[in-house]
């Protein structure tokens, strides 16, 4: 059991030390540092003094692999394997800190001790996130000391089916999955759809670029997934679930079997749990990592044994779902927050977030930004707080340009919008969504249409290919993409890229096609202008574009040092030393060489 700062420790252990070894600091070699702590621990006869926790996700990934040590609170940042020995010796022995292994604030460049002190985490509120980084997700005595199990011990000894629907109405928590459908609605019609044989189905398939909150969370604290799945089984009465995690994710996947196995050795799962009659079992079922079934009806077929493609609605999987039965299908965030819901109440989860937006939301921050990694913050946040002080800014002094949310499916947010309150209305409104959580910052150094077509690709790369609109309609899509990246579009091209945006949302068969032309069509709204730009004056703003874009040399800043001459890879320019150079435009295969050598700033990009 994790102890707060300052406390005592029962022994046999004098001192914790925690250890994200989630997937990004495993990456990082998290499991050698440890490896290598456990050598040094021995070798200095400590083994039985240090108690070594291998924990989930901290959130702060960038600068990972953490180390955090008990009782004194002290985290240490970025370890490697060849750092144990120091940490071993210094601070376990001696009780004097590792400076140069402690945290620098990037602005002030003040130490940092502890990690909840650090700017990351001021405007966060970890609700899904409540233990990861704080216990050992291999062990279920761990989470039932802090609460584990007692909500589904709550529910099954004190609470009606009916209870259980009116604490979720109240607490007013809808799906994270991305459409933040009203949570209770959707268990409600399961529980009013008559049956032999209902199923709880937890979609873990996350598959948007950059996105990793489900894999943290089921890393991190994969009980509390189980417990809110065994919780929604007796609340529309189903006895079975299914936990549909794609098989890239061989950390969560692994956590996720200890977990059940305790759980049904524990009489937490299975036939009778807490001697009640209420049973329910649950199974895991590996996805290959096809992004359609992320889509519940294509997830619901793939568990099913057949070819992951979507299906009609109506009839929807709460009355007509899984083998036919009726079956609830959320996401792990969404199955995260329900212990926490039925412990503290309604009232405590609906007093965080907005009016329609309840609660928290994990992010998945990345792309241009100083702080990298997993953020949970409560809904109505701004956009610009999170990107300047949770994610600390933009790195090299560029300027912020646009933040993408909800991967392939959503839009972009330009900086007329970096005040916007974070929520599902807000998002909606201005042609992003929430998504799962994926939330990309993008700088001035960033092509809009190039964006787009990262994303395009992505989508007609996943389409299953069963419905025409989407087969068809986004490779047309990224046809007229490609033509206006390489400079050979027409005004013509982008009235009818727009024509088909419209057509392929509006008669595509499941979210992923309908949401498809979305990140054209945000970045076609906001930045019209440089999609102009590309097609009117054959020129990428950002040069980014490689057929758009010249490298020229600035006479009045070359000193002839032919160090660009040089690199050339076909030898495009030319000149006499110390006078300046010139670039063959004919020859220049636009690889930006030059501009990566020269040391005088005298070559531009145009």
């Amino acid at each position: 059991m994790r102890l707060e700062e300052g406390a005592a420790i029962d022994p046999p252990f004098e001192k914790e030390m925690m250890i994200c070894a989630g997937t990004g600091c495993i990456s990082s070699k998290s499991d050698a540092f440890i490896q290598s702590l456990k050598e040094e621990l021995a070798k200095n006869e400590l083994s039985e003094k240090v108690n070594l926790v291998s924990t989930g996700c901290f959130g702060l990934c960038a600068q990972g692999p953490i180390v955090i040590i008990y009782p004194e609170g002290v985290f240490y940042h970025q370890v490697k394997p060849k750092d144990a020995k120091k940490i071993v010796e210094q601070h376990l022995m001696k009780g004097e800190l590792v400076e140069k292994l402690l945290y620098h604030d990037h602005e002030t460049q003040e130490i940092i001790n502890k990690l909840m002190d650090t700017p990351f985490y001021h405007k966060q509120k970890r609700v899904a996130l409540r233990n990861c980084g704080r216990i050992d997700p291999e062990k279920i005595e761990e989470y039932i000391a802090f609460d584990g199990y007692q909500a589904l011990s709550e529910v099954i000894n004190n609470c009606s089916r009916e209870d259980v629907l009116e604490i979720l109405k109240a607490s007013g928590i809808r799906g994270r999955g991305g459409a933040g459908f009203p949570t209770f609605m959707k268990w409600s019609f399961a529980k009013e759809s008559p049956s032999d044989q209902k199923y709880v189905i937890c979609n873990a398939d996350e598959g948007d670029p950059g996105a990793f909150m489900d894999r943290s969370v089921l890393e991190g604290d994969p009980h509390a997934v189980i417990e809110a799945m065994a919780i929604a089984g007796y609340t529309i009465g189903a006895t079975q679930g299914y936990v549909y995690v794609r098989a890239e994710y061989p950390i969560a996947v692994k956590r996720l079997r200890i977990a059940m196995e305790q759980a049904q050795k524990v009489g937490l799962l299975g036939e009778n749990i807490l001697g009640s009659d209420f049973s329910f079992h649950l199974d895991l079922r590996l996805g290959s990592g096809a992004f359609v079934c992320g889509e519940e009806t294509a997830l619901l077929e793939s568990i099913e044994g057949h070819r992951g493609e979507p299906r009609p609605r109506p009839p929807f999987p709460a009355v007509k779902g899984l083998f036919g039965k009726p079956t609830i299908v959320n996401n792990v965030e969404t199955y995260a927050n329900i212990p926490q819901i039925i412990l503290k109440g309604p009232d405590w989860f609906a007093n965080i977030g907005t009016e329609k937006s309840k609660g928290t939301k994990v992010f998945a921050l990345g792309g241009k930004i100083q702080n990298t990694g997993l953020v949970e913050i409560p809904m109505g946040t701004t956009l610009r707080e999170v990107v300047e002080e949770i994610g600390g800014g933009i790195p090299d002094g560029k300027e912020f340009k646009a933040a993408q949310t909800g991967g392939p499916s959503g839009g972009c947010i330009p900086i007329e919008h970096y005040d916007i309150p974070i929520d599902y209305d807000n998002l909606l409104e201005i042609g992003s969504m929430m998504g799962s959580g994926g939330l990309i910052v993008m700088d001035e150094d960033n092509c809009m249409v190039d964006i787009a077509k990262f994303f395009l690709e992505f989508t007609v790369e996943e389409s299953c290919g069963k419905c025409v609109p989407c087969r068809i309609g986004t490779k047309r899509l990224l046809e007229i993409l490609e033509k206006i990246t390489l400079g050979k579009a027409t005004m013509e091209d982008l009235d009818k890229m727009e024509a088909l945006c419209f057509h392929v949302k509006e008669n595509s068969l499941c979210g992923l096609g309908q949401t498809a032309p979305n990140p054209i069509l945000s970045t076609y709204h906001y930045f019209k202008e440089e999609y102009i730009a590309h097609v009117v004056e054959k020129r990428c703003p950002a040069g980014v574009c490689k057929n758009l874009i010249s490298y020229e040399i600035l006479e009045e800043e070359c000193i002839g040092c032919t160090a660009c001459a040089k690199k050339c890879p076909v030898a495009a320019i030319s000149g006499e030393i110390k006078k300046p150079h010139q670039i063959d435009q004919a020859i220049c295969i636009k690889c930006g060489v030059c501009l990566d050598t020269c040391r005088f700033h005298a070559i531009s990009v145009g």
